[in-house]
């Protein structure tokens, strides 16, 4: 008979809460932690955070953990191609910047040790190439860390990408 090594559990940790409660600011500060007290570490991927002028947010930004940062999301662009992107609340999203930046920072490689995904919200699902991402990243034996937006008044992601979370 020969006996199989036992695999360990996949370690998924996923930060929720309602918007302004900090869970980009929390995902980041163990980013740093994890960088400080293991530079050798390879993670990938991507948190947002807000673009803020004469201190009202006009928008959101997707930064990779290396630093490349891409629009996601304005209140201030008005050009024609801006007219076509999807609305949510004030903001326009950036569905091709967003996927040109975060997509390949979602890429399975060999040397990952750990994946950051802030968030897996609204204005991400857009593109229609992200929620297969996470899944194939949550199907890695790779660990993971991310957000989920709590909504703020009611509303909630759509039911099936709720029912591939939960399966």
């Amino acid at each position: 008979m020969k006996m199989m090594a036992a695999v360990p559990p996949q370690k998924r940790i996923f930060v929720t809460g309602p918007p302004g409660v900090g869970k980009t600011t929390l995902i980041i500060r163990v980013l740093e932690k994890l960088r400080s007290a293991h530079p050798q570490l390879k993670v990938r991927g991507f948190y947002t955070r807000e673009v803020r002028h004469t201190g009202e947010r006009t928008g959101f930004e997707v930064v990779t953990v290396d630093g490349c940062t891409s629009v996601l999301a304005t209140s201030t662009l008005t050009s024609g191609e801006s007219s076509r992107w999807p609305n949510v609340g004030k903001y326009k999203v950036d569905v091709l910047g967003f996927e040109s930046l975060a997509l390949p920072e979602l890429e399975i490689k060999e040397d990952t040790g750990l994946f950051i995904i802030d968030e897996v919200g609204k204005m991400e699902l857009f593109c229609a190439s992200f929620f297969p991402a996470v899944l194939r990243v949550l199907d890695s034996n790779i660990p993971v860390l991310a957000s989920i937006p709590v909504p703020k008044f009611g509303r909630d992601i759509p039911e099936g990408v709720k029912t591939d979370f939960q399966n």
